[in-house]
């Protein structure tokens, strides 16, 4: 499809690029053709006005011949340097037609790139959120099956099939929510509403949040702040956080420490979340904040790698920028830079 695309484009920009070489040419041609013309009228008033005189012949030299009979000009040698014009600016259409060709199909392709990469990430999403949903509702259905043929279901085995039924579909709830998100910060802004406001006071919700995810783990959320002002949007910076903090404890072992801090600095405001989970595997960190990527740790939780996809888009409509800091088995730390709100 691209392909086709591509030469299109380039035969576009092929006929946009000659039809303004050839008018140019034409303007070229008239342009000489005139001068040429104006030349040879020149010459030949010259020319007569010396026969007229006298003087156009060396001394001693008369010729009996009426002026209007001699040949000043060669009209053929006028015609000839037509030609050459035209034979010149033909060439010269032809070289910009083979250059503009080869240049067009570069730049076409530069220019259909980013479009192509749009939409192999938009079919690549496709594919695996459709890979996503069929794996509950695969399970769903298997296991209903089961049991619609089973004719001596109890009612324990009846009530762990409702249970792993109801698992799935938060599962799919969870899902769908996330790619929610996903959509709703696609748009060009986002829906945000950026305002001044200490990150400390989102820091403070998101923990609250999280927290009954952390009890189950034992895990300690510990909050170091400073005062400081940040321009961004409240709504996405909380779900920025819950998503951090949702990560730092599903990547820890329990009895641990999470740390969420937010502190200035000469560039603006810092915010990082760190723990002491089990480390991103250094070939897996420049490929996190992909959708659906999953690291390949054998302590991987349960999740459909979503997550950082979302909170690096949050990071992006705010204006700021996040990295990652990973060492095996000792902990990650994210690290956000939001503008400065002074």
């Amino acid at each position: 499809m691209f392909k086709s695309a591509r030469i299109k484009l380039t035969l576009w920009y092929l006929l946009i690029i000659m039809a303004i070489s050839v008018s140019f040419s034409f303007v070229i041609y008239k342009f000489l053709s005139n001068e040429i013309n104006r030349y040879a009228r020149a010459q030949r008033v010259k020319i007569e006005r010396r026969l007229l005189e006298g003087n156009f012949f060396p001394p001693g030299v008369h010729f009996q011949v009426p002026v209007a009979e001699i040949k000043i000009v060669d009209p053929e040698l006028i015609d000839e340097a037509r030609r050459r014009v035209i034979t010149t600016l033909a060439l010269i259409n032809g070289g910009i037609f083979v250059i503009s060709g080869g240049f067009g199909y570069l730049l076409a392709g530069r220019t259909l790139k980013p479009i192509k990469e749009m939409v192999d990430e938009q079919n690549r999403f496709i594919t695996d959120a459709s890979h996503e949903l069929r794996t509950p509702l695969t399970s769903l259905k298997i296991g209903m099956e089961v049991a619609l043929r089973d004719k001596k279901l109890r009612l324990k085995e009846a009530k762990e099939l409702i249970s792993g039924s109801i698992d799935e579909v938060n599962k799919l709830k969870s899902l769908t929510d996330e790619l929610l998100q996903i959509a709703q910060y696609q748009k060009p802004n986002g829906n945000i509403k950026l305002q001044k406001f200490d990150p400390e006071e989102i820091i403070s919700l998101a923990i609250k949040e999280i927290k009954p995810l952390a009890k189950e783990k034992n895990i300690l959320i510990r909050k170091e702040t400073e005062k400081t002002t940040c321009l961004a949007d409240k709504e996405s910076l909380r779900q920025l956080m819950v998503i951090l903090l949702d990560n730092a404890i599903k990547y820890s072992p329990k009895d641990t420490t999470v740390i969420a801090t937010s502190k200035k600095s000469k560039e603006g405001v810092v915010i990082m979340v760190s723990d002491q989970g089990y480390g991103i595997e250094e070939k897996d960190l420049k490929s996190i904040f992909n959708r659906f990527f999953r690291g390949r740790s054998e302590n991987r939780p349960q999740g459909f790698g979503l997550g950082l996809s979302i909170a690096k888009r949050i990071v992006e409509i705010n204006h700021g920028s996040i990295q990652v800091e990973s060492e095996k088995n000792k902990g990650t730390t994210f690290n956000i830079m939001l503008p400065n709100a002074s």
